[in-house]
């Protein structure tokens, strides 16, 4: 089974994000201080440790976590990208919106090229539907069923 592995909030669109070994989590609303708290449906975004790790062996230097802007990170596994399909970390319950693309300003943040090693990579959207506290280190299914 996977694990969180990495927490991250930013309080507004171009601020650094900021690491968080714990956060609360709302229903139908997001990451309690989080930029995109009860903005609408872009609530969590997940990516993987492991498709991170792919990414830089093919950029050939380090894909820094904090900066590719996604909230959760886990250790492994591929996150689901389908929308429908369900992730349960620790307590909180998470529906695939839609697959996130890589945004330009990365190739800004980390380097030129970024941008295109992560392609198909960058995680997923997506809607909270049961919230809760979620902690580094709580367990992540992937291929959770719903409540």
């Amino acid at each position: 089974m996977s694990r969180l592995v990495r927490i991250y909030v930013a309080r507004a669109a171009r601020l650094p994000m900021q690491e968080r070994t714990s956060v609360e989590v709302e229903t139908g609303k997001g990451i309690v201080g989080d930029r995109y708290h009860g903005t609408g449906f872009r609530q969590v975004t997940v990516q993987s440790a492991a498709a991170l790790a792919h990414a830089a062996s093919e950029y050939g230097a380090p894909v820094p976590v904090g900066l590719t802007r996604r909230n959760l990170t886990i250790d492994e596994g591929e996150v689901p990208t389908a929308p429908g399909r369900l992730i349960r970390v620790g307590p909180v319950l998470l529906e695939v919106v839609c697959i996130r693309q890589p945004c330009q300003r990365l190739d800004d943040a980390i380097g030129p090229g970024v941008k295109e090693v992560l392609r198909g990579r960058a995680g997923s959207l997506c809607r909270v539907l049961e919230g809760g506290t979620v902690q580094v280190g709580d367990p992540v299914d992937l291929d959770a069923a719903g409540a």
